[in-house]
């Protein structure tokens, strides 16, 4: 008996062993594959306005800083106070400028690893919570290929490390069911969501005890997790405590007052419009693995006693609730909920895979990749026509019609390995789509930044205010330019052009007639916006 003890013993060492070799594996190439996704010409386009500028601009003031100064405690912002977000990201990427200098290659590669590294966590989560090693690569290969993920983890934004923080946080969650060591990386989990998002942290926590209190509620009770919660905390906690003591009543009121009076204003207004804001966004950036999210829904409702099921579901659900409650309409808000998307969706494709042959799959599936086929050959055309036909946008749509026809057929023949062309075709177009520059099509919604910010460099006015007749704010101007591009509306230009004693103005063609300006001096001129100021001789 003790022979056949150890002969059993040694067999379940060395499978053990084999699993560890495997999954190392998977994660090594699911890594490489999420690295080369997330990275490929990233410095090929402009930063984008939002996001982008403004932790640019905040990276870059940390950067420029004095070694011995506390930029990095006390950020700002064109020399003004920052404190709306703790500086975790800003700090990434001034390391970034240290070794490759202030370009937008190195604002973006912070963001875009630490993304890329979301993809071997959410493997790490399935093989937690599902028993088939072919359901988390599953779900991790459906995240890696989803637009908003890819795209909004290659912008120089938080929302990137905020959902592989998360993972970490989850990862933790699910080990400490066993272990309780993993109560400390569940509390550095949370610390970092804090760290880079601010306080909105803790309610991404929320999903983490609501799943808890349904699936494992002892944990709750355990001392030791909320000692390990209060420790990874801490240094978020203390950062706040610094901005309290160092700007006083001020500090509360940029940070807490002024932000939480908006968003709940906004959020009593427009509850509805938002809530189905987000619906219609899911519905139209998930594809082609939108097909598959009402059976997976299905399934995991039908599996809710199972803790993948209840991780899924609490995931998504108590994520929306969040958001819904907010008042700000934005696409990345969508982030952290296509992990557990992906997961639901894992599920239903592993289930796929192990049903009998059929005849054909549903006809919804084969109706929407036919759909889509047809979709990628009508942009193939589309974009090869014209004076000036757009090669990459032609190639890309071409890609998509291919695969999507492919998947079609083998669907409509019930062989699973149309599932296995839907991978390598969406990872396919996906690459051919972040090598050109389209992939931030938000640029084309205004002027393009850099040309006129060269020009105002090439001027190099005297002061660092200057006013703009263009209607909002535009952080990439402001990083580009070097100084503060201010909106103002006519009056105000009409005001400070009289008033003030030098004035520098950036405005456009139809501005410039209809303000009628008195000894005005043309700097420089680019992509129809002009540098003014008063003709010294005049004044």
């Amino acid at each position: 008996m003790q022979e056949g003890s150890f002969i059993w013993g040694h067999l379940g060492k060395q499978h053990r062993a084999v699993d560890k070799l495997i999954d190392g594996v998977w994660l090594i190439v699911l890594l490489l594959a999420a690295v080369l996704l997330f990275s490929v010409n990233l410095g090929g386009v402009p930063l984008r306005d939002g996001d982008e500028g403004i932790v640019a601009q905040v990276a870059r003031e940390i950067f420029r800083a004095p070694a011995d100064s506390l930029a990095w405690l006390y950020p700002t912002i064109a020399g003004e106070p920052y404190p709306d977000k703790p500086p975790l990201m800003h700090l990434l990427v001034a390391w970034a400028y240290h070794l490759k200098g202030v370009n937008e290659w190195s604002t973006r590669i912070p963001g875009a690893i630490l993304t890329a590294c979301s993809v071997p966590l959410l493997y790490s989560i399935g093989r937690e919570i599902f028993r088939q090693r072919w359901v988390a690569i599953y779900s991790a290969l459906i995240y890696l290929t989803m637009l908003p993920v890819v795209r909004h983890g290659r912008l120089a934004m938080l929302d990137g490390a905020v959902v592989s923080f998360l993972m970490v946080m989850m990862l933790c969650v699910l080990r400490s069911r066993r272990d309780l060591r993993y109560c400390l990386g569940i509390g550095i989990g949370l610390g970092l969501i804090c760290l880079t998002q601010g306080i909105f942290g803790l309610l991404l926590g929320a999903i983490a005890v609501v799943f808890l209190l349904w699936d494992t509620p002892r944990l709750l009770t355990c001392y030791y997790l909320w000692i390990a919660i209060g420790i990874g905390i801490l240094p978020a906690f203390c950062w706040y405590g610094a901005q309290l003591l160092h700007y006083g009543y001020s500090f509360l009121k940029l940070a807490f007052i002024n932000p939480a009076i908006n968003q709940i204003s906004i959020g009593i207004k427009d509850n509805f419009q938002i809530s189905w804001f987000h619906f219609q966004e899911i519905a139209l950036c998930a594809w082609p693995w939108l097909l598959f999210v009402p059976q997976s829904l299905r399934l995991t409702w039908e599996n809710r006693n199972l803790s993948w099921a209840r991780l899924v579901l609490v995931w998504i659900g108590v994520y929306l609730l969040i958001i819904t409650g907010m008042g700000d309409k934005l696409h990345w808000y969508l982030f952290p909920i296509y992990p557990g998307l992906a997961l639901a969706l894992g599920a239903q494709i592993a289930e796929i895979e192990n049903l009998p042959l059929l005849s054909s799959y549903p006809r919804s599936w084969i109706a929407g990749l036919s759909i889509m086929a047809l979709a990628g050959s009508a942009g193939s055309i589309f974009f090869s026509a014209g004076a000036t036909p757009k090669t990459d946008l032609q190639v890309i749509s071409a890609a998509v019609a291919l695969t999507m026809t492919l998947a079609a057929i083998y669907a409509e023949r019930g062989d699973g390995q149309f599932l296995k062309i839907l991978f390598w075709g969406t990872y396919i177009s996906l690459l051919l789509l972040m090598k050109t520059n389209y992939w931030v099509w938000e640029l084309g919604n205004a002027y393009p930044v850099k040309p006129v910010a060269s020009m105002i460099l090439q001027a190099n006015p005297s002061v660092k205010q200057i006013y703009t007749s263009f209607p909002y704010n535009r952080p990439s101007l402001d990083f580009y330019s070097d100084r503060k591009i201010t909106p103002a509306t006519l009056g105000e230009l009409e005001y400070y052009w009289r008033y003030k004693s030098q004035s520098f103005f950036l405005i456009d063609e139809s501005a410039y007639e209809k303000l009628n300006l008195e000894s005005v001096k043309i700097i420089g001129q680019a992509e129809g916006w002009q540098l003014i100021t008063k003709n010294s001789n005049r004044l």
